[in-house]
């Protein structure tokens, strides 16, 4: 054999073991959503680009997500069969309000009230107080077009730093709430998460409303924020993201509500997602519920891009057990794990 074909054989051999070793490294870069090798399985992130806040609801036959302005959208809205492959975003609601200002549409989130009627909760730029309001839309299908033919915000709370992160809720006896966040760290004051009724047709908020819990643990840092109801055999739970959304130690956790107006009782395990090896500042999460499983649709950055735009806060999904009434999540999980 020349010479040649050995330093050709040689090199061969070197890059077939590096390929073999970069594969079973822990930390190797995850494979797309759709695992090749079994269609059965999938990998996070199910969404790769930047797509913060995300919101999973069902409707019709389809999932619908809800995410943070991004490329462009107010409000980008995607759709899958499976949770686990997404379309490329749409546009939810092409027009906003005369008293909102583009750029800052944040969190939003829907809830279907009859067949042809969907009423979206979003996070915009007031312009007269300066300080970010919830607004509010409707549509006759799930994708909209939504429209807010409103005059002022739904919700604006100025003095508090301003209102954010709205998030709808129909509870068993079929009343309908609405929980989100005065967004205090903006101005240097507390941030409580509240709550409130809605009226029937969801445009109207119904008696006063209440604070349910506000930042005191070491691990949520000077905020808590992302709001959202979840019931589980009779119990109410309230999940919510506390810190920084741009650093690692953002975390997720959670408490239990004696009923959507509280009072409520933080998790002494909290957090119960929080960063490791495969992904950082994981949190902003929405629930939902297929075929007997419960899964958690969240945000998170790639490790060491935290605040980065470049993938920015793509979007995962983890497995939800509940261990003696208690949810436990699976998660950030890198590998190949079964679909939903």
């Amino acid at each position: 054999m020349t010479a040649r074909r050995l330093r050709r054989r040689g090199a061969a051999a070197v890059l077939a073991a590096a390929l073999v070793v970069a594969g079973c490294g822990e930390d190797a870069a995850p494979t797309p959503s759709s695992t090749r090798s079994d269609p059965n399985m999938f990998t996070n992130p199910v969404v790769r680009a930047d797509a913060p806040d995300p919101f999973v609801t069902r409707a019709g036959d389809a999932w619908w997500m809800f995410h943070t302005n991004a490329a462009g959208r107010n409000v980008p809205v995607r759709r899958s069969a499976d949770l686990v492959e997404w379309s490329e975003p749409e546009e939810a609601l092409p027009e906003l309000p005369a008293w909102a200002d583009p750029g800052k549409t944040w969190a939003p989130e829907a809830i279907q009230l009859a067949p042809d009627r969907f009423v979206l909760y979003y996070t915009v730029a007031g312009r007269e107080s300066g300080r970010q309001c919830v607004g509010r839309a409707v549509a006759s299908e799930p994708q909209g077009p939504y429209r807010d033919e409103s005059t002022e915000p739904f919700i604006c709370q100025a003095e508090l730093g301003g209102a954010i992160d709205a998030s709808p809720f129909r509870d068993t006896d079929g009343t309908l709430w609405l929980l989100w966040k005065n967004d205090g760290n903006a101005i240097g004051v507390d941030t409580w998460l509240w709550s409130q009724r809605l009226s029937p047709d969801g445009l109207s908020l119904v008696g006063e409303p209440t604070k349910l819990l506000k930042q005191t643990e070491p691990w949520e840092g000077t905020l808590i924020e992302g709001p959202f109801f979840h019931r589980r055999d009779g119990r109410l739970f309230l999940f919510f993201a506390a810190n920084a959304y741009d650093k690692e130690t953002y975390a997720e956790g959670y408490a239990v509500c004696d009923g959507p107006a509280g009072p409520c009782r933080k998790a002494p395990e909290n957090p119960i997602l929080k960063t490791n090896q495969v992904a950082s500042g994981p949190g902003h999460a929405s629930m939902v519920e297929s075929d007997g499983r419960t899964w958690l649709v969240y945000h998170a950055w790639p490790p060491g891009q935290e605040g980065a735009t470049d993938p920015g806060r793509q979007v995962w999904l983890d497995e939800v057990v509940w261990t003696d009434g208690k949810p436990v999540v699976k998660g950030p999980t890198g590998g190949p794990q079964r679909r939903p």
